[in-house]
């Protein structure tokens, strides 16, 4: 007992001097989404007419994937609640207690207003304000309103998740066309099946 206690004590005080570490707001950016986000953006700025410096091409994809990863984080920070029951995602930084939830959510909106800001100046306005849009769409429409009051929620927030090749279209060619809605039904219809079959299993 006395070990135990004395772990859980200076637990606490690490917890307490050194906060949450890099790897613990890393996680609250849903990384492993970020890379389907990476190569989804990515097939909408290569298939789109026109071109753009590679260095900017590089930011725009960056800020892409930086703002799908904010909105990661404002969803962690509003389901703390529900995630803490799962197995899945019980073990995430603000469930487990690594960040605090006013420590997630400023995160999240930090990065969400950098990431529109950087697209904005890196390509076009337009793609930023998309891009705000889909962070809200995903944060608040999604997170808040849906997931909780509809089994529809993923058919319908599935909107979200089929963003990305839009919006690497849009920073390429500043204009949303009928190619660039047509990735983005692509990802849209495949979203429920894909994840009604993980909920499954």
């Amino acid at each position: 007992m006395f070990q135990i206690s004395s772990h859980q004590n200076v637990t606490e005080t690490t917890d307490v001097l050194y906060g949450p570490s890099v790897a613990d707001f890393w996680q609250l950016l849903k990384p492993r989404v970020m890379s389907l986000v990476i190569f989804t953006g990515f097939a909408g700025m290569f298939l789109a007419p026109g071109g753009m410096h590679p260095l900017l091409f590089v930011i725009a994809l960056f800020a892409i994937a930086a703002g799908a990863g904010a909105s990661g984080a404002i969803n962690q920070w509003y389901d703390r609640d529900i995630d803490a029951v799962m197995a899945r995602t019980r073990l995430r930084p603000v469930p487990s207690g690594a960040v605090q939830p006013a420590e997630a959510l400023s995160f999240g909106v930090i990065v969400s207003v950098l990431s529109v800001l950087l697209l904005g100046l890196a390509s076009n306005w337009l793609a930023a304000g998309l891009l705000a849009f889909t962070i809200f769409f995903y944060g608040a429409v999604y997170t808040v309103w849906l997931k909780r009051s509809t089994p529809q929620n993923i058919v319908i927030g599935g909107a979200a998740g089929a963003a990305p090749p839009i919006l690497g279209w849009t920073a390429i060619t500043n204009e949303v066309t009928s190619s660039a809605l047509l990735l983005f039904l692509i990802i849209f219809v495949w979203t429920p099946p894909h994840f009604w079959a993980l909920a499954i299993a």
